[in-house]
């Protein structure tokens, strides 16, 4: 019993020491914790509505400075640069501050070095303020300038400093595919430029600044030269044509050289080049129609019409699939540019109730190489179409509707085939507008109640398709004959763009369900070409020589015309045309020096 009350007597005296201990502690506790407080306190009303020490703007010192105090300062201290000073390894250049708009700001300058400890985070701002107090902190000044000007100066300047690199082609000189492995040079490095120039004009610093240039090496090796004039050489004899509705754009031989990368693969940059400027004639906004009908004819149509949007990423992956294609065995290639179409809020046949709802036809022809009195003749011959109804039932006659060809109705002179020879005679040039309506009435469908072939294959009328597609016309007879047997009536329209020798019929009507389909023609019983022909023309000077007609090989030629509807058989016809052989045919001048 004794022995247990000595130990809690023990351990109730150990327990009044360490009371006693904890005692004197606290107070050296709440002193440690106090004063820290205390200085940090007086510290900052000390510099209350002041800048915190330690703190330069452009290398003025500001700390302890009340706002104006330091605007006061800078404006007494610091001298403002007139100008940015640039040097390169020949020659200095000098950009006055006035040109490119330079305004420098203080007193934003000043409310920066004043903000930079006051973010209302207290802790961060209280360590933010023994930071600067220690290490020093040198602001930049505020500065603004026109940034559209300074980037024309330093552009201009890198102009002057820059060495052009020569970037690598392969050319077609003569019959030698050539390759340029292309040569170095260097270019303005504006990043680094312009994070030198804010830096010098920030601090005031008025310093020459060293105008910094990065090379440009596009060259490439004799292998990859090598590889790209084999590249070249496989595509010297390919072609590929790019097409949307009757427009095409073609590519041949060294016209497909950019096509191909310098170090392989394939140039996207001349892609996209490719794209965009394609892209730019095919695409088109909505349009709603267009239909004025007086006395019998339509004097104004246009029909409505799907704007149009090219898919260029899918574009661009189509061209450099097939150009990859050409590099191998393929030796033409076409494609369809790819696009997404929007509708117009009014359709053609909303504006008529003659039942001209649709385009159903289209025929395209070209007449690269005319001479001026031809082109002449097929925009005079193709206008007297344009606006041209059929009702139900009727058969347009290309005799009937064209009238009188001869230069009192305006036609002029131009080469003709007549009894075997090619001959100057009123309205050369109106065969090719037969034989585009001729085309346009085979893709509509409509039944072909008269057409006569040429007696020759002419080459205007194969520049963009396979032989035996022609009409041949000469009052009263032969003559095209073209029966409308759909619902409705048919509205015929023309255009002519002379700067791409294109004439373009198109048929408008209802669309009945038909589906017309020709077969590929059949050349047979071909026969060589005579002699070149040589024929003097008067209206060329003399000495001068023009080809206007290609050796063509006589030939039987012949294909299936077939129209369906709904899987029944509605009209079939077969067209066979027995052409002589043809020689090429120059134009040798005749007329007179001036």
């Amino acid at each position: 019993m004794l022995k247990f009350k000595n130990k809690l007597l023990k351990n109730f005296s150990q327990r009044l020491k360490k009371i006693r201990a904890h005692k004197t502690l606290i107070p050296a506790l709440l002193l440690i914790i106090l004063i820290p407080a205390v200085v940090v306190l007086a510290y900052n009303l000390a510099f209350w509505g002041k800048i915190y020490p330690g703190i330069a703007i452009a290398g003025v010192s500001v700390g302890g400075l009340t706002p104006q105090e330091a605007i006061d300062v800078l404006t007494k201290n610091v001298e403002v640069p007139q100008n940015i000073v640039l040097a390169s390894a020949e020659q200095n250049f000098e950009i006055p501050l006035s040109e490119v708009g330079a305004n420098y700001d203080f007193i934003q300058s000043v409310r920066a070095s004043y903000d930079l400890t006051r973010t209302g985070n207290i802790l961060y701002d209280v360590q933010r303020r023994f930071e600067v107090l220690v290490s020093h902190k040198n602001l930049g000044l505020s500065f603004s300038v026109d940034e559209q000007k300074l980037e024309s100066a330093l552009s201009g300047i890198a102009g002057a400093v820059a060495t052009e690199p020569v970037y690598p082609w392969v050319k077609l000189v003569g019959q030698e595919v050539v390759v340029d492995k292309g040569k170095a040079g260097s270019e303005l490095d504006m990043l680094a430029l312009r994070l030198k120039v804010g830096e010098n004009l920030s601090f005031a610093k008025g310093d020459t600044v060293v105008i910094p240039l990065k090379p440009v090496d596009p060259t490439i090796t004799d292998e990859e030269a090598s590889v790209l004039r084999e590249r070249a050489v496989a595509l010297l004899k390919k072609s590929l044509v790019i097409n949307f509705e009757f427009q095409s754009f073609s590519y041949k031989g060294e016209g497909l050289f950019p096509f191909l990368g310098t170090k392989g693969g394939i140039n996207q940059d001349f892609v996209l080049e490719v794209v965009s400027k394609i892209a730019a004639q095919v695409e088109r906004e909505a349009e709603n129609p267009v239909f004025i009908f007086e006395e019998g004819r339509v004097k104004e149509f246009e029909p409505s019409k799907e704007g149009v949007s090219v898919k260029r990423d899918e574009f661009s992956a189509l061209i450099a699939e097939k150009v990859a294609a050409l590099e191998g065995e393929d030796g033409a290639l076409t494609l369809e540019v790819p696009v997404v179409t929007s509708q117009p809020k009014i359709a053609t046949g909303d504006v008529n109730n003659l039942g001209i709802k649709e385009l159903i036809g289209r025929g395209v022809s070209r007449f690269r190489g005319s001479i001026p009195n031809r082109v002449h003749n097929i925009s005079l011959a193709s206008s007297r179409y344009k606006g041209v109804l059929i009702a139900p039932g009727e058969t347009l006659s290309f005799n009937k509707i064209l009238g009188d060809v001869s230069g009192l109705t305006g036609f002029k002179q131009a080469y003709v085939i007549m009894e075997g020879r090619t001959v100057l005679g009123d309205g050369g040039g109106v065969c090719q507008v037969s034989s585009t309506l001729f085309r346009a009435a085979l893709n509509a469908g409509l039944p072909i109640v008269e057409r006569t072939a040429h007696a020759y294959r002419v080459g205007y009328y194969e520049q963009d398709s396979a032989p035996g597609f022609d009409a041949t016309i000469y009052a009263p007879s032969p003559d095209l004959k073209i029966n409308n047997d759909t619902p409705g009536h048919i509205l015929v329209q023309t255009s002519v763009d002379t700067k791409t020798s294109t004439l373009v019929f198109e048929i408008y009507g209802t669309n009945d369900g038909r589906v017309a389909s020709v077969t590929k023609p059949v050349v047979s019983a071909q026969v060589a070409p005579p002699e070149d022909l040589y024929v003097d023309d008067p209206t060329l000077p003399a000495g001068t020589v023009k080809q206007i007609d290609y050796k063509a090989w006589g030939a039987k030629v012949s294909f299936n015309y077939l129209v369906t509807r709904n899987g029944e058989e509605i009209y079939k016809k077969t067209f066979v045309s027995n052409y002589r052989p043809w020689q090429a045919v120059y134009l040798r001048g005749t007329a007179p020096a001036q």
